[in-house]
């Protein structure tokens, strides 16, 4: 089983090399070490540890700032800290004065006071003699008792129950292309075309172990795509497993007729959500599961779904509207507990969707505002039926932590996640390590 896991980990790189690395999500590798900026040049060097080792506190967050002097002069000066929340609203401040000898180090102990529920931005400030830094991080107080205090739409449930009756009247029309160019490793390669809603026609990649059983059905892991991301055949040395990549519309394969530019992607018809670019998006997910179980060989009751970013969004909205599906993944969902994205929390999309109201007479944010509730992330999560691992980053700066908990706390089936506290818009292999084994745990591959 060991050889077979650190195969489908391989498999689980290339899904995040697609999904990601061209997707609108990418590492920050500015904020993904603790240690100063330019350790290599530096004189004076600092280390800033959590005394948690995920960031979140249950009622106390305490740090230690530890500085290395490497100087041959003594340094002098302060370390401080400044607290704001996820809008940049200035919470708590402090600061204590410092002295180190030459070539010595020193150690500073640092307790916030209570704070409640909820994740703070935290920048640690060290300004002494000669030298000047600061550290940006992000920590949580009981993050389970958040909940977003926007309440879906009354007829949230009926207005998804009507598009999914709308795509269900749409003949799917599959029509499925062997592509032996590009099989390797002893696993074939097919193009899936099919129509969506609005007739749309779009494309997805299934790969199959070249050889099984008559009797044999293969579970299947779906790829759902990051922001204008193209999805690639999912290659692999895995006997027992399919995979399928979908090129949701208007991106990669599927951008005949809808092929715009990665700006204008995120605002088509957001003024209308009967036309939202988004609705046919999570549309064209439920088609690809329609797909799925008109294959006698992958197995119907063994379907997970997972995806980073907008694929994130798209692996829970998924999960929620279809019960076909057996397991969800996400990875920073964006598009969550929208109406606390605006006022200073994040940039993207919302100071874009700003933009686009601007080019519409007579359309006003509040009214966009006010269409996004049927897209909100928290909106869906609330009707998964199947089990969850999430994972996030807290230094994320298109999904603030306390929206990714939003979405979590309304997950009511049995859920796991991992929170990496100095990871941006991505997560850490550890995350992929345990969605490995816990994927072929679930669908009885040992």
């Amino acid at each position: 089983m060991k050889n077979i896991g650190n195969l489908l980990i391989i498999t689980f790189s290339l899904i995040i090399a697609v999904g990601y690395n061209k997707g609108f999500a990418q590492k920050i590798p500015a904020l993904t070490s603790e240690k100063s900026r330019d350790k290599t040049t530096a004189e004076v060097t600092t280390e800033l540890t959590a005394h948690s080792s995920n960031a979140i506190f249950k009622t106390t967050a305490t740090y230690t700032f530890h500085i290395d002097n490497k100087l041959n002069k003594p340094q002098s000066g302060k370390v401080s800290y400044l607290i704001t929340d996820q809008f940049n609203k200035r919470l708590l401040a402090d600061s204590i004065s410092i002295k180190l000898d030459k070539q010595s180090s020193g150690s500073y102990n640092f307790s916030i006071p209570k704070l409640k529920s909820g994740f703070y931005k935290i920048n640690f400030m060290i300004n002494v003699t000669d030298y000047d830094d600061t550290t940006r991080r992000v920590f949580g107080i009981h993050p389970e008792e958040i909940q977003s205090i926007h309440q879906k739409p009354d007829d949230f449930d009926q207005f998804w129950e009507k598009s999914k009756n709308e795509l269900a009247a749409v003949e799917p029309d599959f029509q499925i292309t062997e592509k032996p160019e590009l099989e390797k490793d002893k696993r074939k390669v097919y193009l899936v075309q099919m129509k969506s809603l609005g007739n749309l026609t779009i494309y997805a990649w299934l790969t199959e172990p070249a050889h099984h059983s008559k009797y044999q059905k293969f579970p299947v892991l779906v790829m759902l795509p990051g922001y204008q991301a193209t999805n690639k055949p999912l290659l692999g040395l895995d006997y027992d497993m399919a995979f399928v990549g979908l090129d949701v519309r208007g991106q990669g394969l599927s951008k005949k007729g809808l092929d715009m530019r990665r700006e204008e992607y995120i605002v088509s018809n957001l003024e209308d959500k009967d036309s939202y670019i988004m609705r046919g998006v999570i549309m064209d997910c439920i088609r690809c599961i329609d797909f799925i179980y008109s294959r006698p060989e992958l197995s119907h009751d063994r379907i997970a779904v997972t995806g980073g970013s907008m694929g994130g969004y798209l692996s829970i909205t998924t999960a929620a509207l279809d019960r076909r599906v057996t397991l969800c993944a996400p990875q920073n969902p964006f598009l969550s507990d929208i109406y606390n994205m605006d006022h200073g929390a994040i940039q993207w999309p919302i100071n874009h969707m700003k933009n686009y109201v601007k080019t519409r007479p007579g359309l006003t944010f509040a009214q966009v505002l006010d269409n996004l509730q049927y897209f909100d992330t928290k909106n869906f999560a609330g009707s998964i039926s199947c089990p969850v691992l999430m994972g996030i980053g807290l230094l994320d700066p298109f999904v603030p932590p306390n929206n990714s908990y939003a979405v979590f706390n309304n997950i009511k089936s049995k859920k796991k996640i991992f929170v990496f506290k100095d990871l941006g818009h991505e997560v850490g292999d550890k995350y992929y390590s345990y969605e490995t084994l816990w994927t072929r745990d679930a669908f009885a591959l040992y």
